[in-house]
């Protein structure tokens, strides 16, 4: 049996068809979040202390991994590392290396800070500060008490694994003693269902939706551009983030290098029947493309344009199921099983889950899993990520985009408040059911300013996949 034939009629009313894509628009003010909403993650982040009976949390941070001391503070440690001890109490202590101390300002709640050199880079004075052991105990840490560790992962093997550095764990558990404990408590911002920075403020989500205008701008600009003969870093010039950081590497990977995925832009040279990947992330959003360079299969010839033909429309299949499964009150499990359920087994395999939440950080956790018990709630930040590992010819596709998921409550706020936001979102959400044929729960708020726009042959980045009625 062929492989067409085995695939049967399951993917014949997706279409490639010439789409323009309406300009959505973007918005020049970033929103600022307003200083009370830190305070009020404090305090939420002190009560859940209570709950957890830990008496002093720690959350560490370094460049890569500074979400959840951003989330409460709004600082994220340049060059250095940094940490905040908060007692369930609400007292409350940062410390920071010699650049840092410099940087305070930009934390909005009054806070103490002491400057610890051991954060600070190599070669630097050093002797100007207390060691850890003392600062710790000043601030209560002692014998018999519970410490919560929170850095960025929790790990299968449960509490007792921690992911802070070693030489700040030993002193915990030296000063803690045997009557006490040392346990990571990463599970307080990002778990998937009471994680703190998974039910943020209406501020940060709109946030969000200027991220991912700057991300999808940048890649819709750098398909447009794609050419044999251009290389990888001059189409990384299209990428644009207006300032907000990155939360992942720039992604461009054309021919043998694109079966890397992850790796940054090369001075390689795109050619024509090039696999092709791009992707760029931000602070609260990512935009991926991914295809292969030629116009149609008639300019990949042979096997492998059979075989991309059925993986494109195959893979595009899975998204439609994503994209109209996903909603408020809907089981995580059962938008997991719509989407194996509509992947052709004989085609790809997924590489992660399908989908993840979103925040500062590009993957803050994923609910996407077939025994995940989570609903899915108004407020979440969610990713469409799937990403389909062929099993065949060497070909790639993909296209990632942010949603955001809102009650009618969050969507009245968010209409007054934000009515540009709000229009760009409505216009979205218009365009993915009239001209790409995907019906969308009124409850999904779709960001990216090219939402579900695929255009699986990349030099016709306007004939893009549509599902016919």
């Amino acid at each position: 049996m062929s492989l067409s034939a085995e695939i049967g009629n399951t993917i014949n009313t997706i279409v490639l068809k010439e789409v323009e894509l309406p300009d959505f628009g973007m918005c020049a003010e970033l929103t600022e979040i307003p200083a009370i909403e830190f305070e009020n993650r404090l305090e939420a982040t002190a009560k859940r202390l209570e709950e957890l009976n830990i008496d002093i949390l720690l959350v560490f941070a370094d460049r890569e991994h500074s979400a959840n001391l951003a989330f409460l503070t709004n600082l994220d440690p340049r060059f250095e590392e940094g940490l905040l001890l908060l007692h369930k109490k609400g007292k409350r202590k940062m410390l920071l290396g010699n650049e840092c101390m410099g940087y305070t300002g930009i934390c909005p709640v009054p806070m103490e800070y002491e400057l610890y050199q051991e954060f600070s880079l190599m070669g630097q004075d050093r002797s100007g500060s207390r060691s850890l052991r003392a600062i710790f105990s000043d601030f209560g840490i002692g014998k018999g008490l519970t410490i919560g560790c929170s850095y960025y992962k929790r790990f299968v093997s449960g509490q007792e694994a921690l992911d802070i550095p070693a030489y700040m764990a030993d002193v915990l558990r030296e000063l803690v003693g045997s009557s006490g404990s040392v346990v990571n408590a990463s599970d307080i911002f990002t778990d998937s269902e009471t994680g703190l920075r998974n039910h943020t403020c209406l501020e940060e989500l709109v946030r969000f939706e200027w991220a991912s205008t700057r991300t999808s701008e940048s890649i819709k600009n750098l398909v447009r551009q794609i050419r044999p003969g251009i290389r990888e870093y001059e189409l990384a010039r299209n990428f644009i983030s207006d300032g907000l950081p990155y939360s992942c590497h720039p992604m461009i990977s054309s021919g043998k290098k694109a079966q890397l995925g992850l790796s940054s832009p090369s001075g390689n040279k795109i050619a024509l029947q090039d696999p092709f990947t791009s992707a760029f992330g931000v602070w609260g959003a990512l935009t991926c493309r991914a295809g292969m360079v030629a116009e149609g299969p008639e300019q990949l010839g042979g096997a492998t344009a059979a075989f991309f033909e059925l993986f494109w429309k195959g893979y595009f299949q899975t998204v439609l199921a994503w994209y109209e499964t996903v909603g408020i009150g809907v089981s995580a499990s059962s938008v997991a099983a719509k989407v194996e359920e509509a992947r052709t087994k004989a085609l790809f395999d997924f590489a992660v889950n399908t989908g993840h939440t979103i925040h500062l950080d590009e993957w803050v956790n994923s609910p996407f899993t077939l025994d995940s018990t989570l609903k899915l709630y108004s407020g979440m930040a969610l990713q469409m990520d799937i990403i389909p590992v062929s099993k065949g010819e060497v070909v790639c596709a993909n296209m990632e985009d942010g949603i955001i998921l809102a009650d009618n409550k969050l969507q009245s706020e968010w209409s007054a408040r934000y009515p540009s936001s709000w229009k760009r979102i409505q216009a979205r959400r218009d365009f993915m059911k009239k001209k790409l044929g995907i019906n969308l729960k009124p409850e999904v708020l779709p960001l990216s300013n090219i939402p579900a726009y695929y255009a699986p042959y990349m030099l016709r980045h306007n004939k893009v996949a549509v599902r016919e009625h």
